[in-house]
């Protein structure tokens, strides 16, 4: 017999039963099942349930009391499959087993524990489809739900199907565009059917209708309601308008059915709603501890509202909430207390102190302390905003002062890294409360800095950092003025305030204090003087060892934002190449995706230099596809400079990105995008406004890419006449080549001197001899190209013709569609026809496929491409597939002489 609240079901369950046929064929299929409470959710779980023949069953349900335990709900989900764990490769198997408790090890990142999730449910459907069922997914701890999120939309080809059911309304479960069905009430003639069916005697047809009306046709409301009705109110409908939402109505009709029980079954009852897990050992257990006997489970089966088994299973998530809610709260102190009492603390100490805080009232250290325990264990296993909850319960419950306020600010460090930013400054109201200590004081005002950066405040973010920095000692000190200088540098505000402030050195110098002391001296004596000290700075942060403990921090300080600005800054190729690989390999092995994102456009831009725009390309998708995945947007900053270099229509795109870094006062973004115009401008031949884009960067002091803005102005000025400009620009260049003879800076220096006037074929020739020996074929390329373009106005066109061929090819093969044509037409003024190169046919991809093509070029078996794109080894065999049949291909070998492209670019 159907269940009563499937009645009029028919759409929903035609959606149902189509996702586990499409599974059973190897389709994944997602589906969001929402609707408010009573609906009929958790009905059509069951109806999946039992008409899953052929799949295993996973299950898990959020329990509101639940929210503060991290990776609570995916454990559940997982916990039947974590025998397979060995089979999972070891970074995703080390990442999923310290979330869970299982190992210890460096707090994991959580979407490598989602990709471990991914993995793991993608082995075992290997074997059998596989469906999982979310029950209350709204009141899933935070962790779970990202992680079920980030699962659902990266399922595929694998024979899953995933529902989930949330009611509404609910908080944002990052479930936003996942496909989704809505269970709304049913039709009037179903839910007057329904009620018919509870109905224990006849009813007013017009007192029916307004019923079916006022429930909005909620199954459970109809079922429930009418078994306590008096004949008054059958008579007048029940229902008055009253503001209290149909939820509260139903856990009050519960209450109803469960308040003439005995007391000892409502006490049994309430130990099972405030035990989350369903544990009956837990509940027996708690049961003997205040004396009760088995009489009161037996009347506590009889209302239909609990089933006592292994597992303790409520009728419905109303119902324990109606237990919990109209329990005084000295019985639910009591039955904390006691749960506590019978909870190991040795296998789950977690559970044992969330028990004791709701057992408790007044301040208690004991307490307290436990709790902050768990919180320890809680960012060990990743679950940051767990943390912060942990440590905001265990502030509260802190008697002393002085300790409430440091764990108050506890609380707000994990809050900020968790990303709740402005719950963060609450906490630390809080703490400046406490009583006097100017060591948590300076603590706090870093921490305001960081958070002010984190919202892109730049300038109030240096500001404070250096307020903090001067009241730190040692290390701290160093890195919180590293941290100011940074925001200031960002902004481009307050740059010279935070240069000033930084002390000197110490002996003997740490990469820290190298790299501040040489950013501080570049920006408040200039160049020259910092020199020595900036070329000390990267050797020394390229020494630092991945491996060495403690040092993952000082990396990431020091990385593709501060070594890589100054390698940039000192025009140092193999140095910036070096770094950014480095910080890529680390992002990738620890998992830490936003890190990712800055190192992959700082390696692309290497790749942009090398003139290899595909693998920029590829990085450019990987930091898009990061930020889909984080909830983030892309750090676009090589995308930028690539859409210059292809030239292709890139003019709105660039001022789009600085538009938008200018509202958001990101000046360092601003001048990128500045520098970017002046190499498109240049490329099309706009030399007027390459030569002002230029300029404006030219003007400001901005670190690394004020002296790749140098060399597009000085080429857009010797064609607008503009000598003064050329002159300035090749001072600033030669002033650098002197304090740091690279061979990058030789070679702009000696294009300088040419664009300027001082022999002009010996200086483009050296600077030729010197780019061909680096990796820096667009320089190359741009080199032959202007001394082609001087020879040919010099009359000497057998000799240009030479350095235009030259220059029309590299162009043309590297995708510089803009200065190939520029030589192109300098070819034809020669007397020579050049015609445009092509490189091929080439099919276009979608962004995936692109990128899994570029890997399994590479030589990426497919978990290897699936752990590097967070997808499945099935999901990459799928979309290879798709990739073989648009490139008429059949194999990887065909791959590798394969040309392809990212469609719309």
């Amino acid at each position: 017999m159907r269940d009563p609240e499937l009645v009029g079901r028919g759409a929903e369950l035609a959606a149902l039963d189509g996702a586990l046929a499409a599974a059973r064929t190897g389709h994944s299929r997602v589906l969001v099942v929402r609707g408010e409470a009573g609906i009929g959710k958790t009905a059509l779980l069951e109806h999946v349930a039992a008409h899953a023949a052929g799949f295993r069953v996973a299950r898990t349900a959020g329990v509101e009391s639940e929210r503060e335990l991290p990776y609570a709900g995916l454990h559940q989900l997982c916990v039947p499959f974590l025998d397979r764990l060995e089979h999972l490769p070891v970074p995703q198997r080390r990442a999923l087993g310290t979330a869970f408790g299982l190992t210890v090890g460096e707090p994991p990142a959580e979407f490598l524990v989602g990709l471990a999730v991914l993995t793991l449910l993608a082995g075992v459907a290997e074997d059998r489809p596989l469906v999982c069922l979310v029950d209350d997914a709204q009141w899933l701890d935070r962790v779970s739900a990202q992680t079920l999120a980030f699962v659902a939309r990266r399922l595929l080809a694998e024979p899953i199907a995933l529902v989930v059911a949330v009611r509404e309304p609910a908080e944002q479960l990052d479930l936003a565009g996942l496909p989704e069905l809505t269970v709304r009430g049913l039709g009037e003639a179903a839910a007057g059917a329904l009620l018919d069916s509870v109905l224990k005697g006849p009813l007013d047809v017009r007192v029916r209708d307004r019923i079916v009306a006022e429930t909005r046709g909620n199954p459970l409301a109809l079922v429930e309601l009418p078994r306590f009705w008096t004949a008054a109110e059958q008579a007048d409908g029940l229902f008055r308008p009253d503001g209290d939402a149909l939820a509260d109505r139903l856990e009050r009709c519960f209450h109803r059915q469960l308040a003439p029980l005995p007391p000892d079954t409502r006490r049994l009852l309430l130990i099972a709603a405030a035990e989350p897990l369903g544990d009956a050992t837990l509940l027996w257990r708690a049961a003997g501890e205040l004396g009760l006997g088995a009489d009161p489970a037996a009347a506590a089966a009889a209302t239909g509202l609990i089933e006592f088994g292994p597992r303790v299973r409520f009728r419905h998530p109303l119902v324990r909430s109606a237990v919990y809610r109209f329990a005084s709260a000295p019985e639910r102190q009591e039955v904390h207390r006691v749960l506590a009492a019978v909870t190991d603390p040795a296998l789950d100490p977690d559970r044992r102190a969330w028990h004791r805080a709701r057992a408790t009232v007044a301040p208690d250290e004991s307490v307290a302390t436990e709790l902050e325990c768990s919180a320890g264990r809680a960012q060990a296993r990743g679950g940051l905003v767990a943390t912060a909850a942990l440590l905001e319960q265990a502030a509260t419950l802190t008697p002393d002062p002085a300790l409430r306020a440091r764990r108050e600010l506890a609380a707000a460090r994990a809050k900020r890294g968790a990303g709740a930013l402005e719950a963060a400054l609450g906490l630390l109201g809080a703490a400046d409360a406490g009583p006097p200590d100017p060591a948590r004081d300076a603590e706090a005002g870093r921490l305001r800095g960081q958070i002010a950066f984190d919202q892109r405040r730049g300038r109030d973010a240096a500001e404070l950092l250096v307020r903090a920095a001067g009241s730190l000692d040692g290390v701290e000190a160093r890195e919180t003025y590293l941290e100011a200088l940074g925001a200031a540098m960002w902004a481009e505000s307050g740059v010279a305030e935070a240069a000033r402030a930084a002390p000197a050195a110490r002996v003997p110098p740490t990469a820290v204090d190298l790299v501040l002391d040489a950013l501080a001296t570049r920006l408040t004596d200039g160049y020259a003087a910092a020199a020595p000290r900036m070329t000390a700075a990267v050797d020394a942060v390229r020494a630092l060892a991945v491996e060495e403990e403690n040092t993952a921090h000082v990396l990431w300080l020091l990385g593709n934002r501060a070594g890589g600005t100054l390698a940039t800054e000192l025009l140092d190729y193999a140095a910036g190449r070096e770094l950014a690989e480095r910080q890529v390999r680390l992002a990738r092995d620890t998992g830490a995706l936003v890190q990712l994102q800055f190192a992959l456009n700082f390696l692309a831009n290497h790749e942009l230099l090398a003139g290899d725009l595909t693998a920029a390309q590829a990085f450019v998708e990987e930091d898009r596809l990061l930020a889909e995945a984080t909830g983030g947007r892309p750090i676009g900053y090589s995308a930028i400079l690539l859409a210059a270099l292809r030239g292709r229509d890139a003019a709105a795109e660039i001022a789009t990105a600085a538009a938008a870094a200018t509202e958001r006062g990101q000046g360092r973004v601003v001048r990128w995008a500045g520098y970017a115009q002046a190499v498109l401008a240049n490329g099309l031949g706009d030399h007027e406004t390459a030569r002002d884009a230029a300029h404006r960067v030219f003007a400001h002091d901005t670190v690394g890419h004020q002296a790749l803005a140098t060399a597009e102005l000085a080429e857009a000025a010797s064609r607008t006449g503009d000598g003064d400009l050329v002159t300035a620009a090749l001072d600033r260049m030669s002033e650098r080549a002197r304090a740091t003879p690279t061979a990058w800076t030789r070679a702009l220096e000696a294009r300088l001197r040419a664009l300027a006037g001082f022999t002009p074929a010996e200086c483009y020739a050296e600077s030729i001899a010197l780019l061909a020996g680096t990796p820096l074929r667009v320089e190359l390329a741009r080199a032959h190209l202007l001394f082609g373009e001087w020879l040919r106005r010099e009359g000497r066109r057998v000799d240009a013709r030479e350095h235009l061929r030259t220059a029309h090819v590299m162009t043309s093969e590297m995708g510089l569609e803009a200065f190939a044509d520029r030589a192109r037409r300098e070819l034809l003024a020669t007397g020579e026809t050049a015609r445009k190169r092509s490189a091929g046919t080439t099919e276009e991809l979608t962004p995936q496929e692109f990128q899994i093509a570029r890997l399994a070029r590479e030589g990426l078996s497919n978990p290897e491409i699936g752990t590097r794109l967070f997808l499945s080894p099935r999901t990459v065999e799928w979309h290879l597939r798709k990739v073989f049949g648009k490139l008429a291909i059949s194999s990887r070998r065909q791959l590798r002489e394969a040309v392809f492209d990212v469609a719309g670019t």
